[in-house]
């Protein structure tokens, strides 16, 4: 299959060399150069893209990355974009088109369940663009198009949680956290390819909630630190379970997160 990645960052960067291994042709959509000889790179931008010289494509991957984090940024990326690829797209016959959005389509905040049963619907600006750029891709490919719901994602490097823990003496609140590691993304982004009979959407986590100051304390004891205090009992956050991709039987090569952050932990020692 000939497939299409827009947007090349490192989660496309390794679901692209994954398919490549497999046997498939890729083509990518950056606004920098890349140097992976293996795929074909354009630098294009998206609001102008250009595809009429590209061979025909059977599967486009969608994952786009914001400048920043305000609204403006989030309309004009995920979302403004749309009818310039929808254009561009709409002579090539595909036949799986992937779009990676964010749990952040779920609102809840008060340490609720969240499932792919629950249906979406954002607390905030940003979650709400990210619910109508999921929308309009299903509304143009209504059989092809599969939405992707990563928590968030881990297993590239621990200076953020080293950094919280130095700097956290107290919590205000018990505040559920999420995650998925990069690898168990890159997998499932792939194996959904291969998928003939798929559902709308897939949340990708790997259903352990944690509260993120037992983490936070775990770090801490793992450098030596002061642990934190817990200022309050009161729930925030929510905990999020991926139950379809669990009914698919698709297999976590890292169910648990400490023992990756302990190789994390090692690794960084050991430069």
């Amino acid at each position: 299959m000939h497939i299409l990645f827009i947007g090349y960052g490192k989660t496309s960067q390794r679901v692209a060399k994954q398919l490549f291994q497999q046997g498939h042709q890729i083509t990518t959509i950056s606004r920098s150069p890349k140097s992976d000889d293996w795929a074909e790179h354009l630098i294009q931008d998206i609001h102008q893209l250009d595809l009429s010289q590209v061979a025909p494509i059977d599967a486009v991957y969608v994952l786009l990355s914001p400048e920043s984090s305000t609204v403006e940024a989030y309309q004009r990326t995920f979302v403004d974009s749309i009818a310039p690829m929808l254009h561009a797209l709409k002579s090539h016959p595909l036949k799986k088109v992937i779009v990676v959005s964010s749990t952040r389509v779920y609102g809840e905040s008060a340490g609720e369940r969240v499932d792919d049963d629950t249906s979406p619907q954002p607390s905030d600006v940003q979650g709400q663009v990210l619910l109508n750029m999921e929308t309009l891709w299903q509304q143009a490919y209504p059989s092809e198009c599969v939405i992707v719901r990563p928590t968030g994602i881990y297993g590239t490097s621990v200076a953020r949680m080293i950094k919280l823990a130095e700097t956290t003496k107290s919590y205000p609140k018990l505040h559920w956290s999420n995650r998925i590691h990069i690898d168990d993304l890159v997998a499932f982004l792939a194996h959904l390819l291969h998928v003939e009979h798929t559902e709308k959407s897939y949340i990708c986590s790997n259903s352990q909630p944690l509260p993120l100051h037992e983490i936070i304390q775990w770090f801490q004891q793992q450098l030596g630190l002061p642990v934190l205090v817990l200022e309050s009992a009161v729930s925030s956050g929510k905990q999020i379970h991926a139950t379809r991709m669990q009914q698919m039987n698709f297999e976590l090569q890292h169910p648990h997160c400490f023992d990756d952050y302990l190789a994390l932990l090692a690794e960084r020692e050991s430069k």
